[in-house]
Parts: structure tokens; sequence; C-alpha cells
């Protein structure tokens, strides 16, 4: 899964990337954690003046993907990840996979890897990013939902997949990668169908991504420096050091209300 990222790249990288026109400028963010607004890429509607490339924009939504039929969202769970491998026909997902395809930069995601079951080895965060740096892109999904009263809320989900090998000794899951070649087949959703785009489903390279083992404060998310993505040495290693002391947690389930 993806429950956690960071997003530090500058405007300028973005424009770069992405073929926006413009960008706002936006502070570092370490810690992105769900309910929270994020940054999607979404197609335009023609080429930008002068240019035979697309029109892209960035705009802000809420991490927590809801349908537009649910009618009262307290009683949805929030939909942070979609499995892409079943997206295509899962009704929650099934018309933004054909209409509303998005980009969700990133500078990279935090994973967590449990112990086996039973085992008194403590949970280890792991913050995961691109090799060679930069900005990766996941595949996103959005929704507008609509209120009783009219007011809309924008929202979208990461599409994952099957970990490759190198992250799988973390976690079976991992976002799904869209490389910049294939930004314009993924987001045109008026001439290239759901089917058409599922092979770019599958996992990442394995040399595309290194995880590097940080410490437990990137599971709160009132923690939101650079800090949080320093080196630590694996809690497992370290165990013997913490023997008598409270075991860390997955990330707290203190999110905002997405509603």
């Amino acid at each position: 899964m993806c429950g956690r990222f960071a997003l530090t790249a500058t405007p300028d990288e973005m424009m770069e990337l992405f073929s926006l026109l413009e960008s706002d400028d936006f502070p570092a963010r370490f810690n992105i954690a769900p309910t929270q607004p994020i940054m999607v890429v979404v197609a335009g509607e023609c080429a930008a003046p002068g240019s035979n490339l697309p029109e892209r924009k960035a705009v802000l939504v809420r991490w927590g993907f809801m349908p537009g039929w649910v009618k009262d969202p307290r009683d949805f769970p929030l939909l942070i990840n979609a499995r892409a491998e079943s997206a295509i026909d899962k009704a929650s997902f099934r018309a933004a996979m054909r209409h509303r395809r998005v980009l969700v930069p990133a500078s990279g995601f935090y994973e967590w890897r449990r112990p086996p079951k039973g085992s008194r080895e403590p949970s280890q965060a792991y913050w995961v990013r691109p090799r060679k740096g930069g900005i990766v892109a996941f595949a996103g999904l959005m929704e507008t939902w609509s209120s009783a009263d009219g007011s809309e809320v924008d929202t979208a989900a990461i599409l994952t997949t099957a970990a490759n090998a190198s992250i799988r000794q973390i976690h079976d899951r991992m976002p799904v990668v869209i490389q910049p070649e294939d930004f314009a087949r993924w987001l045109d959703c008026k001439t290239q169908e759901p089917r058409e785009v599922a092979d770019l489903f599958g996992p990442v390279a394995e040399d595309y991504f290194e995880a590097i083992p940080v410490s437990d404060k990137v599971n709160k998310v009132v923690n939101t420096g650079p800090e949080i993505q320093d080196a630590v040495t694996p809690r497992s290693v370290a165990n013997a050091q913490l023997k008598g002391k409270d075991e860390p947690t997955e990330p707290d389930g203190g999110q905002m209300s997405l509603f």
C-alpha cells in the first residue's frame, strides 16, 4: 500500500517534468498523510500555445477517494489506495478509471515492515525514494464528490500493484509508477480505454527505488520536518537496546476528517 509520501520538488522541477504551463509556489512536504490535500496532475483540453505538448494542470485534491454515488461519507471507508489489478471492474473506481486518471507527483513514499505474526521484533519504517533522485509519478484516480447541499470535494486515490522483489522484503504492495514516456497515454482518457493502459500496472524495475530505514517519527502526522527522512539503524539490528521499551506502531490515526 501507500499510506504516507513526500513531495519536496520545486515548482520549476514540476513544470519541467509534467509539461505544466504554470505551477503555484508550494512548500516542501515531508510527511503527507491521508485526508490531507495532495497535488495531482490532470490532462488539459488543448495543446499549450506554440507547443505540441498537451496542456497539463496541477490541482489540489483530498487524499481519500469518494465515489460520486456515495450519499453519506460517514458510512463509506476512506479509500487512499486502489488495487490496480481490480480497479477496472470495481464499482468504486470504474468510472474514474475510464474518465479521470491522474498523476500523483512524489519525491518518495514511506512503508512499514511488519514482523512475522507472534514475533517480538518491532515494526520498521522505511523512506523509499528513487535511487537516482528526482520526482516519481504515481498512477492516481480522481473523483468529485457532491453533497446534498451542492458543495463539492475533489478526491483521489493512489493505485498500487504487487511489489517487486526488493520492496517485497518490506511490504507486498507498492505504488504504480508511471514513467514520463507514458504520461500522455495514462492521462488520455478520451482515446485510451482502461484496459489499453493496464500494461502500465506492473511493478517498477528492481533498481528504481532505494529503501532507507528511518525512525518512528514519521508515524506521527505532527512531525513534518526533513529530519523524519534521516537514516537510522534498523530496529531489528538494534533490538537488544529496545528491551523493556514500547514497540513503535504503524502510522497513527490522528488524521484530519475528510469531511
